[in-house]
């Protein structure tokens, strides 16, 4: 009998979980304490960002980052990690796990708990797809607080034609922290007294004539 794998859906001759998913799964695990000690940077509200365009808050802003609270809360990291084990452990026949500690031990305590189990919950748990599904999730929701996609603003589309009179037109955006725009494509540069055209789309069905040349790839 053929079985597939609760989270990437790759055949498997027997189990739950494929073998690269088990790692993953395992790899989750042991980075959870560390992420949870890294939210606590991130617990105060950030500032915003004028020049991309976000006007001024209205109301006072909370006195803590709710993303980051909820993670850390009773709900968030360890309330998943301690559900987990909880049900592995009653599936196993086991009592239920001691919780003693603060919060921070607790989460560790229970992450290498359903690490040492790992195996077992690869080959023998039906609930092992959700399971590592629910892990891979919630790093991901840490991951969007701590290591959040860089911002950048959008300026236009790149007008700059090929030799062939082909114009560019990939899109051009200005990455957080630097002053340079560099078409990603086609590799012309725009200075800053360019940005303004470029937002307006006073070139974006440029004159090829007038618009920046470069070479074909």
């Amino acid at each position: 009998m053929t079985a597939s794998c609760g989270l990437c859906e790759r055949q498997l001759e027997h189990g739950y979980l494929c073998p690269g998913c088990t790692l993953g799964t395992a790899q989750r695990l042991d980075r959870t304490p560390r992420l949870y000690d890294a939210l606590a940077a991130f617990l105060h509200p950030g500032g915003r960002r004028p020049e991309l365009g976000r006007s001024r808050p209205t109301e006072a802003p909370l006195p803590i980052a709710e993303p980051a609270f909820n993670l850390r809360g009773p709900g968030g990291i360890v309330g998943i990690l301690e559900d987990w084990r909880s049900a592995m452990q009653a599936d196993r026949g086991w009592g239920q796990p001691a919780i003693e500690g603060n919060t921070e031990r607790r989460v560790a305590v229970a992450a290498r708990a359903l690490s040492i189990n790992l195996d077992w919950i690869a080959s023998s748990w039906p609930m092992a797809g959700a399971f590592a599904e629910e892990i891979r999730d919630l790093e991901r929701d840490v991951a969007s607080i701590v290591n959040p996609p860089v911002p950048s603003l959008r300026l236009g589309n790149c007008p700059a034609a090929f030799v062939d009179g082909q114009v560019c037109g990939a899109v051009l955006r200005v990455p957080h922290g630097t002053a340079e725009v560099v078409c990603r494509w086609c590799g012309h540069y725009y200075p800053q007294e360019t940005w303004l055209a470029l937002a307006s789309n006073a070139w974006t069905n440029p004159d090829t004539d007038n618009a920046p040349q470069t070479q074909a790839g």
